[in-house]
């Protein structure tokens, strides 16, 4: 029997180191920073390049930013990450990831 004594809240941000970090420990990909523009932004708001979080109700909704290495099959590559970012941010703080939205905006040499 778990005792309730509070509420638990996870800032967008943290979700958005801990997805980093499971980002870098995929082969073949980077997080790719959106633009001047928005790192200006991401700055502004504390944010993390290349991550946007939203949790809403316990459910938590990831959209990446990537880069792929050249010669890698792309479907693979981000089938990959999807499976690491949610399994690395589900284990770490206890929230459900409903979606991992990827998108591919270069091909690094």
């Amino acid at each position: 029997m778990a005792d309730n004594i509070g509420e638990i809240r996870i800032a967008d941000n943290v979700v958005a180191v801990v997805a980093g970090v499971a980002v870098e420990e995929v082969a073949d990909v980077s997080v790719r920073s959106g633009g001047l523009y928005q790192d200006l932004a991401k700055k502004i708001q504390g944010g993390t390049k290349g991550i946007n979080v939203s949790i809403l109700d316990g459910r938590v909704t990831i959209d990446l930013r990537i880069s792929v290495r050249y010669g890698i099959p792309i479907h693979h590559a981000c089938s990959t990450l999807q499976k690491k970012v949610k399994e690395t941010v589900e284990h770490i703080t206890g929230l459900f990831v409903e979606a991992i939205n990827v998108r591919v905006d270069t091909i690094e040499l």
